[in-house]
C-alpha cells in the first residue's frame, strides 16, 4: 500500500467527521433568532448541540479505534433514517449519508490498519 493511500485512508474518515460536525452544529445557531434570554438560549444552545458533543466524543474514540467510528457513524445514519420522519430528501443525504461515509471509511481503516500503521 502506498503512502498516499495510506494517509488518505488515515485522515479522510477523522476530518470529514470533524467537518460533519461543524456542519452540523451550525444548525444549533437558529438558537438565537428565538429571543428567550440568556438562560433559555444557553439550555436551546445545548439542547441543539447534543448530537454534535455525542459524535464528537464519537470521533474522539475512533481516533484510535476505527471499528468503533464505524459502528457509531453507521448506527447514527441507521438511527437518523429510522426515527426521523417528514425532510426532503436532501436532509437524509446530507445528515446520514455523510456520516455513512464516514463510518465506511472508518471501516475501511480498520480493516487495512495493519498495512496503514505499518512503517
Amino acid at each position: 500500500m502506498n503512502k498516499n493511500l495510506k494517509q488518505t485512508l488515515f485522515w479522510t474518515p477523522r476530518a470529514a467527521g470533524i467537518l460533519f460536525i461543524l456542519f452540523l452544529s451550525m444548525f444549533a445557531l437558529d438558537i438565537f433568532d428565538m429571543q428567550l434570554g440568556f438562560w433559555g438560549t444557553i439550555v436551546g444552545l445545548f439542547m441543539h448541540l447534543i448530537p454534535s458533543i455525542l459524535l464528537t466524543i464519537a470521533i474522539i474514540i475512533a481516533w484510535k479505534r476505527e471499528w468503533v467510528g464505524a459502528v457509531l457513524f453507521i448506527g447514527w445514519t441507521i438511527w437518523y433514517v429510522s426515527f426521523m420522519r417528514g425532510f426532503d430528501w436532501i436532509a437524509y443525504v446530507l445528515i446520514a449519508g455523510l456520516p455513512a461515509l464516514i463510518g465506511l471509511l472508518f471501516l475501511a481503516g480498520w480493516v487495512w490498519r495493519k498495512q496503514i500503521h505499518a512503517g
